[in-house]
This record gives C-alpha cells, structure tokens and sequence, in this order.
C-alpha cells in the first residue's frame, strides 16, 4: 500500500499547474545552456587521429562523412573488455535509433571505443545496433579527449576526468568486491574497467579544418539517457538502488 498523498483531481490540477511553471522555467534555462555551449570557442584539432571503421582507415574528418558537423559518443569498451559497458548499452539502445534524423539534419553521430574493431563489430551485432562506431585502439583520441586514462595516473590517484582530477582507486575493503563486479559485467578487474569513462564530444568541420567544439562526462551525459528521461516522469521516479540495468538481451522474463 503506497503513503504516497492523495487528493480531489481539483488540488492534482492546483499543484500540476504550480509545477507546470517550475517546468516552463527549466526549459528556458535549458535553452539558454544550448545557446551558451553553441558560443564556445571552436578549437581546431592538429593531431591526426586515425580510426579504424567499417569502411577501412579513417581520418577524424572522415568520421563527419561528409557532413559538417560530428557527435561522438566515447562508448566505455576497452581493449581487454569482453563486452561494452552495460551503461553506455543502455544510452546506445536511446540514441541508435536518432542516427538517421541527425544525419539529415547535417549531423553524423558516432560512438568510438577502444576496443579493437573486430570486438565492436561482434558485439554491435550481438545488441543490434547500426549506428557508426569506430576504433581508436592505437590512437591517442580518447586519452586527449577525456575517457581513457594511464596506469601512471591510476597508481598516482589522480585520473583527469570531467574537468577535474579523482581517485578513482579502490579501499582495501573494497576491492575485491569491485574486482568481482566489474569481472561479472565486462570480464575485467575494476582497475582495467574503470581506466575507461564515458563522454561525449562535438567537432565542426569548416574549410577543410576540424574543430573541437564541446565535451562533457558524468553527469553531464544525464540527457542522454533516454530511460532515465521516462523515469523522471514516472510515479515512484528513479527508484533505485545500485546497478539496476542490464544490457537489453540480458533482462529475465518481460
């Protein structure tokens, strides 16, 4: 039985029409931060990142495929992983779908990974999904972007992430029991999970030069989870307590 409150359909609407004004403003906000990122200055890329994707090797300005600007989405999927994260799959399984209405609207959306091609290529059949995804195994792309870090910054306790330095190393008391949940979920230990992070970058490519545009990491990637968007306007919200989600074929039952 909820203790939730209750109420006539008189007052839901007194207190709906309240919260419609709250919501009118977090909109406004919402656009004026869309307008703040589109005026931050672009910063042209010199480094000539390759890639490896299904159409063979590929320049970062290959990856716009002949579009002006590019979307990546640093999918946690190191080398050693056996799988991709289960996270990133449930912010994939949100956006594959969109792929074809951004590329009409002059915007190529791209995940990129670490993991050798091959291994992106077994398991995006595996989830079904047919957004581009490239290979950065090699390349320095995801360290100078954010979402890979070095054993040298691990053991130092401080990982450059979201514009900011962590320890992301485990207690003593802890440890095996990140060990044993990062082994269940990507078939590593967590050190080996957790040098990878997620992210999301934006380029512009304009007479021939790629520009850097925008990043953002953690919470910063909160819109992009499409369930999480449902959640919130859910009864009981996000209710939850720890690591819900699974990947999309691993779900018992309904």
């Amino acid at each position: 039985m909820s203790d939730h409150k209750t109420g006539t359909r008189e007052e839901w609407l007194t207190a709906r029409l309240e919260l419609l004004e709250a919501e009118k403003a977090l909109t406004r906000r919402s656009d004026e931060l869309a307008r703040r990122r589109q005026e931050l200055p672009w910063v042209p890329i010199d480094k000539p990142y390759r890639f490896e994707t299904g159409e063979g090797t590929a320049s970062l300005a290959d990856l716009f495929a002949g579009r002006s600007q590019l979307l990546t989405y640093h999918f946690m999927f190191g080398p050693d992983y056996t799988a991709g994260c289960p996270s990133c799959s449930a912010i994939a399984d949100g956006f594959n779908g969109s792929v074809v209405h951004l590329a009409h609207h002059d915007v190529t959306l791209c995940a990129v990974s670490r993991a050798p091609l091959a291994k992106i290529q077994e398991y995006q059949q595996r989830m079904g999904w047919s957004f581009p995804w490239a290979s950065s195994y090699g390349s320095d792309f995801n360290f100078d972007f954010g979402v890979a870090h070095t054993r040298q910054e691990w053991e130092a306790g401080s990982v450059a992430y979201n514009f900011g330095a962590e320890d992301l190393r485990p207690a003593a008391d802890q440890k095996s029991s990140l060990d044993a949940f990062s082994q269940s979920i990507v078939g590593t230990d967590w050190e080996t999970f957790r040098r990878e992070g997620p992210g999301v970058s934006a380029f512009a490519l304009e007479d021939g030069v790629v520009y850097h545009t925008y990043s953002a990491y953690a919470r910063g990637l909160d819109g992009l989870w499409g369930m999480y968007q449902w959640l919130d306007r859910a009864p009981r919200g996000r209710n939850e307590a720890g690591f819900w989600w699974r990947r999309h074929d691993e779900y018992d039952g309904r």
